[in-house]
């Protein structure tokens, strides 16, 4: 803490300029040196094409770009870029653990790692801002650009979208791309930039300020690439058209991979080419080679084989593997804020054995009004980094009507979806103020209908039995399951933690 009427070393993002105000006289010669040179020829050709980054000011007014320390911003999160174990060291790092405290080292080795292109979230601590977001950056080597350039993508796109399931107002990118990876700067710059751009346009509406902060090596190339990805007039938008990549991604900034683009040839039985039988031969070699033609049978044939039974059960988890693969992949690419803001999942602290705690709100799912299989996506694209090793949920049954409750079939066709991993590490399932008739339903449920499931799934009845499994402090309870206990005469049966956290609530809500 500072020492009284001390001037703070950190900063606040709202006093720093944002991309859409001039930046001083050194950004007008920028602008005028990319603006020179015109031809008329030139002018109307760009004239007749349409940027895929237009001119946004609303946009721009959420961008800042900062050249000073990250660890320094004061706004809801900041990233820090690591190493596979979180133990990397290297200036960023160093200066947030130096800020944030001892503490920090200590929760990192709670989380067990991160792999590269995850993103996985810390308190600040001391620090200024709320929260730390951790991302692995890929290594790079050019003979695996293309697997870099993807896991470059993700380390931006989970970090934004940790930030729009959390709510967060601001965010402080460090520039992700560590010199140890040895990650061409410039290259990772034009990831960076479009890849924020895009989630702003397609997710960002509740994200107010995107931080890019810089050294004095960086800035200089932030400063050439933004007016490419976030022009600030017309004209800059206009101008930048021919410098931008010949890769600029998809909808959603995510590199685009020719191998993976299917190619349908108009006929593709007819030959064209009569340039001889060698030529012929040449192509016949290549059958079977490429990766498409190695994929593993017919598709409806292989379904046709589960049903009836003939299948291995190696063909079979890598059909299921291959069809998850496929729910994941949509999760990922579609936008489910409306299913986020719902507030019915979400990751809390860990129980006694030091595993995730995820809870489920069944009072906050409204089955009859949503869109289920969106439900089921954003299911997916929340839990699948968090299955990856033990946790546990709890499912608030509180105050739970009628339009509240889960079909057994769509229970079943998630369980039927998810990855191996969700069932082999969910190591409990806590059922909170449970209902006779929710107990019979569950009964039927992990009887019949899923296997593996019956004796996870514990019923709870009241809170204090709850809290023999998992510290008051590590579970945020829902503010209605906390009203629910006004009608209690005593608070004495609860743990003095909880006892604490109850009295405050309830006095803030009178």
């Amino acid at each position: 803490m500072d020492p009284l009427g001390a001037r703070s070393q950190f900063v606040e993002v709202q006093n720093l300029p944002t991309w859409d105000q001039p930046q001083g006289v050194q950004d007008e010669v920028d602008g005028e040196n990319l603006l020179m040179e015109e031809d008329d020829q030139l002018t109307n050709q760009l004239n007749s094409l349409e940027s895929p980054f237009p001119f946004r000011q609303d946009i721009n007014s959420k961008i800042v770009l900062f050249n000073g320390d990250v660890a320094l911003l004061n706004c809801t999160a900041i990233v820090s870029t690591s190493n596979e174990t979180l133990t990397d060291k290297n200036p960023v790092s160093d200066s947030i653990h130096r800020y944030s405290g001892p503490e920090l080292r200590d929760e990192l080795l709670k989380l067990k790692g991160c792999r590269t292109g995850e993103a996985k979230m810390t308190e600040g601590f001391n620090l200024a801002a709320r929260f730390i977001i951790h991302t692995v950056g890929p290594k790079y080597k050019a003979k695996y650009r293309t697997a870099a350039e993807s896991s470059l993508y993700s380390c931006y796109r989970n970090v934004m979208q940790l930030a729009k399931e959390h709510a967060m107002a601001s965010v402080g990118f460090c520039v992700v791309s560590t010199v140890k990876r040895a990650y061409p700067l410039e290259d990772a710059t034009h990831i960076a930039l479009r890849t924020v751009r895009r989630f702003l346009e397609n997710h960002g509406e509740n994200i107010e300020v995107v931080v890019f902060a810089v050294s004095d090596v960086e800035e200089p190339v932030y400063r050439k690439l933004m007016p490419l990805y976030y022009p600030r007039s017309k004209k800059e938008e206009r101008i930048g058209l021919p410098l931008l990549p010949a890769d600029i991604g998809n909808a959603e900034g995510e590199p685009v991979v020719p191998e993976r683009q299917i190619r349908i040839a108009e006929k593709p039985g007819n030959l064209e080419d009569d340039s001889g039988d060698d030529s012929l031969e040449s192509d016949l070699g290549l059958v079977g080679s490429h990766a498409f033609a190695r994929m593993e049978g017919d598709v409806d044939k292989q379904r046709k084989l589960i049903l009836q039974g003939q299948m291995s059960e190696a063909a079979q988890q890598k059909q299921h593997q291959r069809n998850y693969n496929r729910w994941l992949c949509r999760a990922r690419t579609e936008d489910l804020s409306d299913i986020a803001a719902l507030k019915a999942l979400y990751q809390t602290g860990v129980d006694l054995c030091g595993r995730t705690v995820m809870v489920v709100v069944g009072r906050n799912i409204p089955v009859t009004l949503i869109d289920m299989e969106k439900a089921l996506l954003y299911f997916i694209h929340v839990m699948d980094h968090i299955t990856v090793k033990e946790y546990v949920m709890v499912y608030f049954h509180t105050l739970t009507g009628e339009h509240n409750h889960l079909d057994t079939d769509f229970l079943k066709k998630l369980y039927d979806i998810v990855d191996a991993k969700f069932k082999k590490n969910l190591r409990a399932f806590y059922f909170v103020h449970p209902t006779f008739r929710s107990k019979v339903s569950t009964w039927f449920f992990v009887t019949f209908s899923v296997s593996g499931l019956k004796e996870k799934v514990h019923h709870i009845e009241n809170l204090q039995q709850l809290f023999t499994c998992i510290l008051p402090e590590q579970i945020d309870i829902p503010p209605f399951v906390l009203d629910s206990l006004k009608n209690e005469n005593s608070l004495i049966n609860y743990p003095p933690s909880f006892q604490t956290h109850k009295i405050i609530h309830l006095r803030n809500t009178n």
